[in-house]
Order: C-alpha cells, then structure tokens, then sequence
C-alpha cells in the first residue's frame, strides 16, 4: 500500500479529478454554514431557523445521492459529474446576480446545493472503480479527503463576506467552480471495470432490502452526519458561546474540519491494514468521548481541542466505513455510495438542526450534542450485532481484511 501501487495499478488523473471536484463540491455545499452568523444577522433569524437553514444543504444532498447513484450506474460517473457541477454552477449564479432576500431564499439556495452534496455519490465510484480491492480503502479515502473543501469554506467565506459582502461570496464561488469543472471534464475517465450492466428499478429496490444495506447507512449517518453537522456548525457555536467575531470563529471551525478531512484517508489506510470493523469501533468510542467532554468545556482552547478530536475521530470513521463497502458491495457500488452517502447527509441534517432546536429549548447546544454522542455509543454497540456474520459470510472471501 503506496502510492506506486496508486500510479501502477489505476488512473492517477481520475483520482485527481474526482478529488477536486469533491473538494470544490464540499466547499460550495457547506457555504451556507460560514456564512451563517452573517446571513443570519442581515436577515435576523432565529437560531433555530440558521441551524435548518445550515442543515438543509445536507437534507437535500442526502436525497440527491440516491438520484445521482442511480445516474453513475446508468449514465456514467463522468456525465453524472457534468450535470450536477453545471446545475450547481447555475445555482450560485442565480444567488449573487439575484440575492436572498429572505429565509425561504436561503432554503431555496440550500436545495440546489444539495447537487454539490451529492457529488459523494459519483466522485467516489468513479475514482474506485479503477484501483483492486486492497486499495479500495486508501482510494477512497484520497478522494474523500476532498472534504477539505469544508475548511477553505471557514477560512475564506467570513473574510471574504466581510470585505465584500456576503451575496458576493456566491459569485466569487463560480471562479474555482468553473475551472475545475473544465478539468474535470478534460481528464476524467470513467473505469472499463464498471461491474455489472446497469440494472432495472426492481433490481435496486430489492438491494434497498438487504440488511446489510441499512447497517452501511446507520454506521455512515453516524460518522460523516456527525462530521459534516459539526462542520456545518462549528462558526455558529464558537460565535455565540465566546462573543467572537466571524472571522475568527471561522478560523477555529477550520482547524476542527482540518482535522477531520485530512483524518479520512488514514482511517481508510488503518481499516486497510487492522480491518474496518475493528478500526470503527476505536473511532465511535473516540468520537462519543470528545463530544461528551466538550460540552463541559468553557474555554476556548479546550473547546478547540475536544472538538478536533470528535472530528478526527468521525473523519477516520468516514474512511473505515468505505474500506468495508466495496468488498461487500462492489457490483453496486454506484448505487451503495449514494445510499450510504444519503444515510450520511441525514445524520448531517439532524445534528446540525437539532443544535439549533436545542439552542432554542435550552438555551445551549449541550442536548444536542449529548443526543449524538450516544448515537455514536450505539453504532459501537450495533457493531457487535454484524461483524460474526460479515466476516464468516463474506468478509471471508474478500481481498482485504475487514
């Protein structure tokens, strides 16, 4: 496992492009939420309507990726890529040249952004079905690793909303927008090994009824949900528990996101090695005990560290998870990555509106977060439900340890 077996054994430009494209999704995806202080303010929301406003985005990219999996395995990763970037590329067009001049604009926005969301569900495929099963791990992670676009979103969009206005952000968005649409478009290929022909509505229904389906959603609606809520809303939790302003909130949410995006292909790399099954159940407990922690911490420094460790802790889970998925689903994988994917947005979408509702009813984040740390402690516990099974059945006949 190095990167001469990534440059022997696949195609390195595939890789690179599905990682800027995944990069520059995530970025656009998770704009609403930087942005969220200052939106908020110009438009005086209520904290339960910027946690749904910042939440949203993911809702509607954990249901796009269900519609975009199906498309990879029809029309192609690449053509799926294409639509979506254009379709996102008109949306933040539509933002700056019009505005939002009201909360059911902000909603309205957070909906077409869910295409950028849901770039999970071809980025990934496209980039893994050229690399062998004991890669799948380290591959996936890579390309996942474009998360990192949740970082530049902290540390560029209140600076930039500052010196230029916040309705502006969207327009500077399109620049790198479009220019890594026209790389993607020139140096993409989508896999000669693209696995079984595409098949009939009935035949994805019936995978939809597989169990083992349904544990893949629950374990990735845990991991990245509790990732991307947290990213979604790192700005508005340090501005309102420490009074600071934008900019530096938005530098703390990035060193938290850091953590945690550039985590994902060492926890795929570790489940290679050690197994994913075992891997995640060091990552839930991690994750559970810094969100526990965090929620009794009153300064900014400690707040800072427990909550890098929760991130990095979901980030590694993220990469576990997609080391165990292909070798159990690998005919599928289109259609796998956008159902996990959409498992994923909706964890996203209730961590990060259930902090604001929490905000509201308690006039503090703590429930919220409790409420998700004992998810993570459940997801541990279901693992010990699977991992007999999936390693007698056929964990047994897979090219990688799980």
């Amino acid at each position: 496992m190095n990167l001469g077996d990534l440059r022997r054994t696949g195609h390195w430009p595939t890789l690179l492009s599905a990682f800027l494209y995944f990069d520059l999704s995530f970025m656009v995806w998770t704009v609403l939420g930087p942005l969220a202080a200052q939106i908020g303010e110009s438009l005086k929301l209520s904290p339960d309507q910027k946690g749904l406003m910042v939440a949203l985005p993911i809702l509607a990219g954990a249901i796009l990726r269900i519609a975009l999996g199906l498309l990879v395995d029809r029309i192609g990763a690449k053509n799926t890529g294409i639509l979506a970037q254009l379709i996102v590329i008109t949306g933040l067009l539509a933002a700056w040249l019009i505005g939002l001049n009201s909360f059911t604009a902000t909603l309205a926005l957070g909906a077409i952004l869910g295409f950028a969301g849901a770039s999970f569900a071809v980025a990934l495929p496209q980039a893994g079905r050229w690399y062998p099963p004991n890669l799948q791990g380290m591959v996936l992670g890579l390309a996942g690793a474009g998360n990192i676009g949740v970082v530049l979103d902290s540390l560029l969009a209140p600076r930039l909303a500052t010196v230029y206005g916040w309705r502006n952000v969207f327009g500077l968005a399109v620049i790198p927008a479009v220019v890594v649409f026209v790389i993607y478009v020139l140096i993409s290929r989508d896999s000669p090994r693209t696995g079984a022909p595409p098949k009939q509505l009935r035949d994805y229904l019936s995978l939809l009824r597989d169990q083992d389906a349904h544990w893949f959603c629950f374990y990735y609606t845990v991991s990245f949900g509790g990732f991307v809520g947290l990213a979604s809303s790192y700005v508005l939790i340090f501005k309102d528990q420490f009074s600071i302003s934008p900019i530096n909130a938005g530098d703390l949410a990035a060193v938290c996101t850091f953590v945690g995006a550039v985590l994902r292909p060492v926890g795929g790399g570790v489940a290679d090695r050690f197994g994913g099954i075992r891997v995640l159940h060091w990552f839930y407990f991690g994750a559970a005990l810094f969100l526990v922690t965090s929620v009794f911490c009153n300064q900014i420094a400690t707040k800072l560290l427990f909550f890098a460790g929760a991130s990095g802790a979901l980030g590694m889970a993220n990469g576990a998870v997609f080391q165990l998925l292909p070798q159990r689903f690998n005919k599928e994988i289109g259609l796998m990555t956008g159902l996990v994917g959409a498992g994923g947005g909706v964890g996203g979408f209730y961590l990060a509106s259930s902090l604001g509702y929490s905000k509201v009813a308690t006039g503090s984040f703590t429930l919220g977060f409790l409420i998700f740390a004992a998810l993570c402690l459940v997801a541990l516990g279901a693992l010990g439900l699977v991992k007999s099974r999936w390693r007698n059945t056929w964990g047994s006949v897979a090219n990688a340890r799980i």
